[in-house]
């Protein structure tokens, strides 16, 4: 072979390689990433609440702050409503789609 010691092999060849950046996942695939996570985090008991999760510094969607400041019960505070939300059916199948409000996480995932 060469002679050289194996790190320093590696090393040299690790050298001559140019890298690409790399390219930022899709929007529609960070939704889907999204709603399995929250999916399957709602299955191994409740979500937190959204006033819990309000308190901890996440802002809220416009349906979430209604449900939040709602006369309801805990656990009624704790559903993943992202679930119903059109806004989570869009992002899934749309790299670009017509939701805006503030506060939404897919939302988020369309500006970078």
């Amino acid at each position: 072979m060469t002679g050289l010691p194996d790190e320093e092999f590696m090393d040299r060849i690790a050298d001559g390689v140019e890298l690409a950046a790399p390219e930022p996942a899709p929007a529609h695939l960070k939704a889907k990433i999204l709603s399995a996570l929250l999916a399957r985090q709602a299955e191994t008991g409740p979500l937190l609440s959204l006033t819990h999760s309000h308190a901890h510094g996440r802002e809220l969607c416009v349906f979430e702050k209604l449900v939040r400041t709602a006369p309801l019960g805990a656990r009624a505070k704790s559903v993943n409503l992202c679930r119903g939300c059109h806004a989570r059916m869009l992002a899934e199948r749309f790299e670009n789609p017509p939701i805006y409000w503030s506060g939404c996480p897919y939302v988020e995932f369309k500006k970078g």
